[in-house]
């Protein structure tokens, strides 16, 4: 590693690796691309046993590393705290001491100037008078206050109250963060024109870096072994982690609602559903004829390779799905709901294949199972390619870096431990 590079202070809220879901598809690429140009210091966090294996995978492109570890049962307890307070939970729940020392600790021994935030819930560890020095610039990616405004008009009492107890006090500290920060990147347009409604003052340093697609991995050319059964042919794939609720209600309701309708006219119709850690709810899909639960695999290519369509039935999405960027990219035809098309640019060979209805879903789906030749699927390649390039998006965060501006003038000092004072 070059010594002369300029240090970078990297936050992440989960180990940016593997890249096998929406939040860690951009932070790892993001680390690539900054490792090329900075010394980049990562600080993170892992949710996950299984990820403690991939922390040499990230070692090699990182000066200094600290990885803490964050069980459910912790972070819970850390929320509960929240609970008594004016915070957010998602803020209490990722709250460690042990990282904020190591943050202090790197910052002083390598000088650094300029930091990177990756999701709101980091930015508690270089917010506040004593980090104004810095260059700050944060991807919230989503405006996730808005997503628990989301779930709590689909939640029943008294989640609907906790959601929207999330969604006003998270807002409340994403204002804050952007008006502190000198820099905010989300991830589509629209993202940025609701959040500058929300946060009118700081509209100025309000900026979109979309998604991309490492086209060179997802080739639809290549030769994959077939995971599926053979007999089965008539194959749609979902991909995503099967834990992420979103996640769980587009299965859900695609396997109870549509899939039933599909069978009707291709009996012989199968869904598969490839992602990590499904929850019981998605297990007793597999009840239903015509449904796989495949859990974690170590290649998606394969099941998009040999699926006839990919399937993005979303009712609750934020940002851009890499999951329909993934399957363009191997040449599938994607059928997907308006929700999960919102983050997209408008793209021809999507719009004929986007509803909500489950009948007009199901013809569409149809549709594509009967069709012969799928050609016009190579057009979606053609379209990522264009669109969703990784280098010319994530050169965007270095020009943020690097055009330090005076700290931002915040209005109303806010307690980062606790709230507004």
């Amino acid at each position: 590693m070059n010594v002369d590079m300029k240090e970078l202070l990297f936050l992440v809220h989960r180990i940016p690796y593997p890249p096998n879901k929406g939040d860690k598809i951009r932070s790892f690429n993001l680390l690539k691309h900054l490792a090329r140009r900075y010394r980049v210091h990562l600080g993170t966090f892992i949710d996950d046993p299984e990820d403690w294996r991939y922390v040499d995978e990230v070692r090699p492109l990182c000066g200094e590393i600290h990885v803490a570890s964050l069980s459910s049962g912790r972070g819970r307890l850390n929320s509960l705290a929240g609970l008594w307070s004016n915070r957010a939970l998602t803020v209490a729940y990722y709250r460690n001491a042990g990282l904020q020392r190591w943050v202090d600790q790197v910052l002083q021994r390598f000088a650094i100037r300029r930091v990177l935030v990756f999701s709101s819930a980091m930015a508690q560890y270089v917010a506040g008078p004593a980090y104004r020095q810095l260059h700050r610039v944060i991807d919230f990616v989503d405006v996730d206050s808005d997503k628990w405004a989301q779930y709590s008009r689909r939640r029943p009492w008294p989640l609907s109250w906790l959601y929207r107890r999330e969604s006003r006090t998270l807002l409340s500290f994403e204002r804050h963060v952007a008006a502190e920060f000198a820099a905010s990147v989300f991830v589509t347009a629209a993202e940025v024109s609701l959040f500058c409604k929300l946060a009118p003052q700081v509209a100025a340093r309000i900026f979109h870096v979309s998604m991309g697609v490492d086209s060179n991995f997802f080739v639809p050319e290549l030769d994959y072994p077939n995971p599926y059964p053979s007999a089965v042919t008539q194959i749609m794939v979902f991909t995503g982690a099967m834990d992420y609720w979103p996640n769980v209600d587009a299965v859900c309701w695609f396997a109870q609602d549509v899939l039933p309708l599909i069978r009707r006219q291709i009996p012989t119709a199968h869904f598969a559903i490839v992602g990590a850690r499904p929850t019981a709810a998605v297990r007793q899909l597999e009840r239903l004829p015509g449904v796989q639960v495949s859990g974690a695999v170590r290649d998606i290519r394969p099941y998009l390779a040999h699926a006839r369509l990919a399937v993005a039935p979303l009712r609750i999405a934020r940002g851009v799905q890499s999951k329909v960027l993934e399957a363009m990219a191997m040449a599938k035809p994607v059928l997907l709901t308006p929700a999960a098309a919102e983050g997209l640019l408008p793209c021809p060979v999507l719009e004929p294949w986007i509803a909500d209805e489950p009948q007009i879903l199901a013809d569409l789906a149809v549709r594509v199972l009967e069709e012969d030749d799928q050609g016009y699927a190579s057009l979606g390649r053609h379209w990522v390619l264009q669109h969703h390039n990784w280098p010319v998006h994530l050169g965007r965060f270095e020009q943020l870096l690097e055009n330090e501006q005076p700290p931002p003038v915040v209005a109303a000092e806010y307690d980062f431990a606790g709230g507004m004072s």
